[in-house]
């Protein structure tokens, strides 16, 4: 299966079970958009990790930045799939902050189950650093860089 199309089932996942659980916010449903909004912050966070070091490793030999890893700028995939997975990502932002501004609090106290749902976007950014890393197409690394520059405390020359 795709990346996209994951990112897509997994998005979808977040927003019905988002959507039920603010509907019906039982304390089973609380548990689960909790369980679920953990999960999927937690394969976030290690997509995110896993291709932020693949990237340092590619980034000896092509020029990587953060936009065009984490926000697939600079045209480095296709731009149907950068949609894709930008809606995905725009999807997790606005049902998890209105989720969490819609019940702010829990039987009449500050805080709601429904605030977990900010932490979801961070798997929208960790999937497109995966997609950037597997599928991404970076220019060469410009000359003269990945020497490691001039030494600490060295004129070399620029004043």
């Amino acid at each position: 299966m795709s990346i996209v199309r994951v990112h897509a089932a997994l998005t979808g996942a977040f927003v019905g079970v988002t959507l039920v659980a603010a509907w019906g916010f039982a304390p089973w449903q609380r548990s689960l958009v909790t369980a679920v909004d953990v999960g999927l912050f937690a394969a976030g966070t290690a997509a995110f990790l896993w291709s932020f070091a693949v990237a340092v490793g590619r980034s000896r030999t092509e020029e990587i930045s953060v936009a065009s890893l984490y926000l697939l700028g600079g045209g480095i995939v296709p731009r149907r799939l950068a949609r894709a997975m930008h809606v995905c990502l725009a999807l997790q932002v606005v049902v998890g902050l209105g989720a969490a501004i819609a019940r702010s609090s829990t039987d009449g106290r500050p805080g709601s189950a429904l605030a977990f749902g900010v932490l979801v976007p961070v798997l929208g950014v960790g999937l497109n650093g995966v997609l950037a890393v597997r599928h991404g197409a970076f220019g060469p690394r410009a000359a003269g860089r990945g020497d490691g520059g001039p030494a600490i405390g060295k004129n070399d020359g620029r004043g």
